[in-house]
């Protein structure tokens, strides 16, 4: 009898040191994505039917991010674009509705220029949030009210804001010239 209590200890030991390894493993796995997406693991565990399956998502993000060939601006690129902004900006205070569009299509060109693939709002987003998660707010702010423009519901103050709003992650992407990675620091051609 001693010899199958033996056993059935160490059986039970055995599944609750698994245990913990899973419970540390996931421990481990939802702070680094807390670390990397910031606000926006927030958003995806909030707007997401489970913090498991908010945590799948944000994995995927992960993933195809990895495939993307994301890359550094040479200074000349970075320097026309810096010069594109400026005049937006300056185009602003004639047409400010139309400066916010141009602001958004600069945004998305530049992206582009990076390596992002931008076939859609949606799709941006979440590529993005990758890199960029604590300026993509700033982005879905001005997507939003870029959206209203034309309808008649944006007021002067409110395209500024757009503008601020725009300049966050296009001042991020113009300057970012690392790979996302964290623990690799690896440079893309």
């Amino acid at each position: 009898m001693d010899t199958v209590w033996l056993i059935v200890i160490i059986v039970v030991a055995v599944i609750v040191v698994a245990l913990l390894a899973m419970t540390a493993q996931q421990t481990t796995r939802r702070r680094r994505l807390q670390e990397r997406f910031g606000p926006e693991y927030d958003r995806a565990v909030q707007n997401g039917e489970s913090r498991r399956e908010a945590e799948r998502d944000l994995a995927a993000r992960e993933q195809r991010h990895e495939d993307l060939q994301i890359r550094a601006l040479p200074p000349t690129t970075r320097d026309r674009y810096a010069r594109e902004w400026t005049a937006v900006q300056e185009r602003f205070v004639d047409s400010p509705d139309q400066a916010v569009g141009e602001a958004d299509r600069l945004v998305i060109l530049l992206m582009g220029e990076r390596g992002y693939p931008t076939e859609g709002y949606e799709q941006q987003t979440r590529d993005l949030s990758v890199d960029h998660a604590r300026t993509l707010e700033h982005y879905r702010t001005a997507h939003e009210i870029n959206s209203r423009v034309g309808v008649g519901n944006t007021s002067t103050e409110e395209l500024r804001s757009a503008m601020v709003h725009y300049r966050a992650l296009f001042d991020e992407l113009l300057r970012d010239e690392t790979d996302s990675s964290p623990d690799t620091g690896r440079r893309q051609p």
